[in-house]
């Protein structure tokens, strides 16, 4: 299940730093993004595990990452308890694991559609994979 929440009307100022090509494929991205009903933009990751405390296994949503080198992280409600994990953007596409898209939403997809079949596995989720 989503978490739903509007996401911020702007444009975050950390974008502004990609050659052209990249900003091109962040803004396009971004765009499909916060018409999604599971980014909810500049929220830390203790709000976000707090909102995610009270939700049900496999409940998640996506947020701006508070870390430099990453844009968006990933919260997930694992059995075990909420997970953030990075998405990084790299040479035009956005990365989780080994999954890989010039889009974030379309990258949660396929994750969604892999993990089926193919668990992952994250050290930040103490060995739980993610399904």
């Amino acid at each position: 299940s989503v978490l739903p929440s509007p996401a911020p009307p702007s444009l975050p100022d950390r974008f502004r730093m990609f050659r052209s090509c990249e900003w091109e494929v962040l803004e396009r991205s971004l765009n499909i993004l916060q018409a999604s009903d599971f980014y909810w933009g500049p929220l830390s990751v203790g709000e976000a595990h707090a909102k995610l405390q009270r939700e049900p296994v496999g409940t998640y949503l996506v947020r701006d990452s508070s870390q430099g080198n990453c844009l968006f992280s990933l919260s997930v409600r694992m059995p075990t308890g909420p997970v953030s994990l990075r998405i990084s953007f790299q040479e035009g596409y956005f990365r989780l694991k080994n999954w890989f898209s010039d889009c974030v939403v379309r990258l949660l997809e396929l994750v969604v559609a892999g993990t089926r079949n193919n668990p992952l596995h994250f050290d930040e989720m103490g060995g739980t994979p993610l399904i």
